[in-house]
């Protein structure tokens, strides 16, 4: 039986020409709904919930051009080559660092604008990122790609998944680790921590639930990018990605213990 017939068609659908991939619509549910949360943690936390919307108005289109030019820059004997292949983002080639990266810029511009507290509009923005990485990278899966080694059949079926993910794994004649799953997985874990831990009165002060944010993510994807079979290399032997989430980690345990011992910031559940 040829095992890749029975990938799932990445094309959601096709107007007179127009495809319509799933990985397009997967990241647009996701951003959506992050937005929403986002806007109503903000108004919960009374910040006007206009300022999500207009960071994601200049944020995501400058996110994407970030993310594009981090894969690019760690690519760049190959862009060197094949300029024309810059801009062809449809192709592949995005680097979730690079869109985080800038729209980080964007949210302490749009802070300073508005005279907001950039730590306070980390905090609501945080869980929403996380958000849209877990939906995000199942947009990945329908792809068939972000995955990992080679593996068998029999020990994709001992992790008890559903059978669709088992055969969407079935990629260039052999079963992949399904590491989109695993980060997928492991960020869901990390936002339900977060969402537990910022409603919980004197537990978190302002700053600490992106902090947390900052902690977590980076840990996921240390353990998981070691897995990958995709990884962009700064070093022969060391993943850009691995490199950037160990100094993320120690960087945000660094601030979180200095933000304690030195500044007398509100608790973030009591603003």
């Amino acid at each position: 039986m040829n095992f890749d017939l029975l990938a799932l068609n990445p094309i959601a659908l096709n107007l007179g020409g127009l495809e319509i991939h799933w990985y397009g619509v997967i990241i647009a549910l996701g951003a959506l709904v992050g937005v929403i949360m986002a806007m109503r943690e903000a108004k919960r936390r009374h910040l006007d919930p206009d300022n999500i919307l207009d960071l994601v108005l200049y944020g995501v289109p400058i996110a994407l051009v970030g993310a594009r030019l981090y894969y690019v820059i760690f690519e760049l004997p190959y862009y060197l080559a094949n300029p024309s292949e810059i801009i062809k983002i449809w192709h592949g080639g995005i680097a979730i660092y690079g869109g985080l990266i800038a729209a980080f810029i964007v949210l302490l511009v749009l802070c300073k604008k508005r005279n907001i507290s950039p730590w306070l509009m980390l905090d609501i923005a945080a869980p929403s990122v996380l958000l849209g990485q877990i939906v995000g990278r199942w947009g990945n899966f329908m792809n068939q790609e972000a995955f990992g080694a080679k593996t068998t059949l029999s020990f994709l079926q001992s992790l008890h998944m559903p059978h669709f993910i088992i055969e969407q794994m079935y990629i260039n004649g052999a079963y992949r680790q399904p590491t989109f799953l695993y980060e997928s997985v492991g960020n869901l874990i990390g936002l339900a921590l977060i969402l537990i831990l910022r409603n919980r009165k004197h537990l978190l002060k302002r700053g600490e639930v992106f902090l947390t944010y900052l902690i977590w993510y980076p840990a996921v994807r240390l353990f998981v990018e070691g897995m990958r079979t995709d990884s962009l290399y700064i070093l022969p032997g060391v993943r850009v990605s691995q490199a950037l989430s160990l100094i993320l980690f120690f960087v945000a345990i660094g601030i979180f213990i200095y933000r304690r011992k030195n500044e007398n910031d509100p608790w973030y559940n009591e603003l």
